[in-house]
C-alpha cells in the first residue's frame, strides 16, 4: 500500500520535459542557467586534489558551522551554538523532510498556507501527520484569522516560507507582531521557518526568525546555500533549531544521509569568506528588472515580486484557459516554459496567474520577452 497514493511526477518536471520536447525556453524550474563564480570553481578545483573525501562529522563540517554561526550572527545579532543548535544537510527539502518526521508523529496536524511549496505535505503525510492547508490573503499576505480558526488540539506545527516561493512576497513587521500574539496564545506548537531565499529580497528587507526573540525557542529555520549561491545541484543547507527540537531531528538525519558531500561543505566554507551576499540580491534585482521591463509591452498584468527570484504574471487578459492548460499552450505555441500556480493550492481555482523563474542569463530573459510580447 502506498504512503503517497496521489503523488505523481511533479509539475516542475512535466513542464521541464515538456519544453524539452519543444525546445522552449525553459523557465519553469527554479534553478539558475547562468555558469558559477569562477571563484567558487577554482576554490572547488584545489580541494579536489586535497585529503577531504571521507565523512564530514554528522552536524556538519566544523569551519563550515563556524562561518554559519558568524553570518546568523552578522546578519541576524543572533548567536547559535554549534553543537547543539545547527545541523547541514542535504539540502533545504532533506532538511524541512527530516524535521517534519522528527517533530510529527501519527495524528497529529500542521497547518500549511497556500500556495504552498510541494514538499511540505509529503512530507507531513510519510510521517503520518494531517496537512491543514489555510489559503494566503489574496495578496499573499498571511490571514491569521484563518490560521487561528484551523488550530486545534491536534496542531503540531505550523510551516511558513519567507521570502515566499512561489509568489516572492515577504513578511513584513506588522505580519510577524500579529502571529507572535496568535502564537503566544498556543504555546505547544512549534514553527518551521522555510527562509532558503533569504538573501534575495528587493524593496523590504527579509525579516528572518532569527529576528524574533519570541519565536526562536520553538523554531526550525532552513537556509539553502543552493539557493543563496546559486549551486542548487551541490544540494547543501543548514537548520538552525534550539537544542531540545535539534537533539530530535539529528536523530532522524544520522540515518537518512549521516553527514553531507564533503567537497562541498569545504568549498563554501571557504568561499564564505569572500562572497557578498549584497551583491547576490543586487543581481537579481537586476534580473527582475531586465525581466520586468521585457513585458511591459506584452499582455501579461506583471504582479509584486517582493524576494525570491520568481515572478508571477497574470494572464486574464490573454486567455480564459486553466493555468495547466495555458502553461502548457505557452510552451508548445509559444516556446516559454512557465509554472501554473495552481499546483501550489489544495483546491486549485483559474486565478489564471503563471510562475517565471528570472534566476537565468540575461540573454536567455531577452529572448523569452520577445516570445511572450508576441502571445
Amino acid at each position: 500500500m502506498s504512503k503517497l497514493p496521489n503523488v505523481t511526477s511533479s509539475i516542475f518536471s512535466v513542464m521541464s520535459q515538456l519544453a524539452n520536447q519543444h525546445h522552449a525556453i525553459n523557465l519553469s524550474q527554479g534553478f539558475p542557467n547562468f555558469p558559477v563564480d569562477e571563484k567558487l570553481l577554482q576554490i572547488s578545483e584545489r580541494l579536489l586534489t586535497t585529503n577531504i573525501h571521507q565523512y564530514t562529522p554528522m552536524i556538519g563540517l566544523p569551519a563550515l558551522l563556524k562561518k554559519v554561526a558568524f553570518l546568523t550572527e552578522k546578519n541576524y545579532q543572533r548567536k547559535v551554538d554549534i553543537q547543539s543548535e545547527m545541523l547541514i544537510t542535504s539540502g533545504a527539502t532533506q532538511g524541512i523532510y527530516t524535521t517534519i518526521n522528527a517533530l510529527v508523529k501519527n495524528g497529529d496536524e500542521v497547518i500549511i498556507l497556500d500556495p504552498s511549496y510541494d514538499s511540505y505535505v509529503p512530507s507531513v503525510k510519510v510521517a503520518g501527520g494531517l496537512p491543514v492547508r489555510v489559503s494566503l490573503n489574496e495578496d499573499y499576505s498571511p490571514n491569521f484569522n484563518k490560521i487561528a480558526a484551523a488550530i486545534t488540539s491536534k496542531t503540531k506545527l505550523i510551516i511558513i516560507n519567507n521570502p515566499h516561493n512561489p509568489t516572492g512576497k515577504i513578511w513584513n513587521e506588522t505580519d510577524f507582531t500579529d502571529f507572535e500574539a496568535l502564537l503566544d496564545l498556543h504555546p505547544k506548537i512549534n514553527l518551521l521557518s522555510d527562509e532558503v531565499y533569504e538573501y534575495i529580497s528587493f524593496k523590504h528587507q527579509h525579516i528572518s526568525v532569527n529576528n524574533r526573540p519570541k519565536l526562536i525557542n520553538r523554531s526550525i529555520i532552513v537556509s539553502s546555500f543552493g539557493k543563496s549561491l546559486h549551486v542548487t545541484g551541490w544540494k547543501v543547507g543548514y537548520l538552525i533549531a534550539p537544542e531540545n527540537l535539534m537533539k530530535e531531528i539529528k536523530k532522524i538525519h544520522q540515518f537518512l544521509v549521516f553527514s553531507v558531500n564533503s567537497i562541498a561543505q569545504h568549498a563554501i566554507s571557504e568561499y564564505l569568506d569572500i562572497v557578498n551576499f549584497e551583491n547576490i540580491a543586487k543581481m537579481y534585482a537586476k534580473k527582475k528588472e531586465l525581466f520586468q521591463e521585457q513585458l511591459k509591452h506584452s499582455r501579461f498584468e506583471i504582479l509584486p515580486s517582493e524576494g525570491t527570484y520568481f515572478q508571477l504574471v497574470n494572464y486574464k487578459n490573454i486567455s480564459t484557459k486553466n493555468d495547466v492548460d495555458f502553461a502548457k499552450e505557452l510552451i508548445v505555441k509559444h516556446g516559454v516554459a512557465a509554472i501554473p500556480i495552481s499546483v501550489f493550492y489544495k483546491s486549485p481555482s483559474n486565478k489564471c496567474i503563471l510562475r517565471f523563474c528570472f534566476a537565468k542569463t540575461d540573454t536567455t530573459l531577452i529572448e523569452s520577452g520577445k516570445k511572450l510580447i508576441q502571445v
